[in-house]
């Protein structure tokens, strides 16, 4: 068996996202409806970085899961500058009693798909490398008991301190796609299933994507996914009307595979989870 060139897989990817905007284009030409999002929205605004309102309505992330407390996080000058007005936020710093935390953030496009991109561009913006990705899915055992398919990232920022020395900063990312009716983990599959239901039905299904950053010592990466891990089981019910397929209990998890080519979202300035 021969491996795919580098090459060949790179024009691939471009082919696919290329062909899914020119059937997205003919297709918005011709009239659409817009979908239903896959998750709730709730009037709660979200501050802008000076402290004033900046939304209307939020993705409704619960304020309360476990032990963890959360507070709502400001939606960033650029976020509202650069991404469709139709765009709905969801953003809360959640932090459990030891000092542990995690900022879920979310998504969810209106009429226009560039609310959301790919993840890929935004961690090494932000100086992190990515060293590892894996596709691997997360256990929901509400409405039924599901496989919820998720990005695991697993980054590495190094810089100066103050005083000149070198520091090395890891974090763990999580993220995920849904609409109406679907889930994924990828953001080509995404795309096209974008593509093709609107084709298909004349409907814009509304994409959100949700991402949980929690950062970590370098090394402690599979201790803080887990944690983030429970985080997800425990409010991904609390906001998501989606869900898979029923699974069996004694479904084993998927055991997942590891990528090159991985996404991230935002992630800087941020604390260490120790």
């Amino acid at each position: 068996m021969t491996r795919s060139k580098p090459w060949l897989v790179a024009a691939s990817c471009i082919v696919l996202m290329a062909s899914a905007a020119w059937f997205l284009n003919q297709r918005a030409r011709m009239g659409h409806r817009l979908g239903k999002p896959g998750l709730v929205v709730a009037a709660v605004p979200l501050p802008g970085e000076d402290g004033q309102p900046a939304t209307t309505h939020s993705i409704a992330l619960p304020e309360k899961a476990l032990d963890f407390q959360s507070t709502l996080q400001p939606v960033s000058k650029i976020e509202l500058d650069w991404l469709p007005r139709d765009t709905t936020f969801g953003c809360r710093l959640y932090t459990a009693p030891d000092g542990f935390w995690s900022r879920v953030t979310g998504v969810l496009m209106g009429t226009d798909r560039t609310s959301i991109h790919k993840p890929e561009f935004c961690l090494p913006s932000q100086g992190f490398q990515i060293l590892r990705s894996t596709r691997t899915e997360i256990i929901i055992d509400r409405p039924h008991r599901y496989a919820l398919p998720v990005m695991r990232l697993d980054a590495l920022r190094e810089g100066k301190l103050a005083t000149g020395q070198m520091a090395r900063h890891g974090a763990v990312y999580v993220y995920w796609f849904v609409s109406e009716n679907r889930l994924s983990n990828d953001h080509i599959e995404r795309m096209r299933w974008m593509a093709m239901d609107l084709i298909r039905t004349g409907e814009l299904q509304r994409w959100s994507y949700i991402g949980c950053l929690a950062a970590c010592v370098p090394g402690q990466e599979d201790a803080t996914y887990r944690r983030l891990e429970r985080l997800i089981q425990a409010i991904v019910p609390e906001f998501q009307t989606v869900a898979g397929p029923a699974l069996s209990q004694a479904a084993p998890p998927f055991p997942g595979n590891t990528d090159t080519d991985t996404p991230a979202h935002q992630m800087a300035g941020l604390p260490s989870n120790r």
